[in-house]
């Protein structure tokens, strides 16, 4: 289960600041965060990029258990 940390309006639009997100990638964890947040983060996650332990990934890159996700808008 990933470690997901949503960063300035990414946070607020989800409500959250970070939450455990069970996906074995990247897109599975976007699809999760969008059925969770929808509204207002799903006018927003298209202008965002998702950072995997420092490295900007795609919807293919595969997550590990032990693996922080950044949600970061505007990258």
């Amino acid at each position: 289960m990933a470690l997901v940390r949503y960063v300035a309006a990414a946070a607020e639009a989800a409500g959250t600041a970070a939450e455990q997100v069970p996906a074995s990638t990247v897109g599975e964890l976007r699809a999760q965060v969008l059925t969770r947040h929808g509204g207002e983060l799903a006018q927003l996650i298209g202008r965002c990029s998702f950072v995997v332990d420092g490295v900007t990934s795609d919807d293919g890159a595969v997550l590990g258990p032990s693996d922080v996700v950044d949600v970061v808008p505007g990258l």
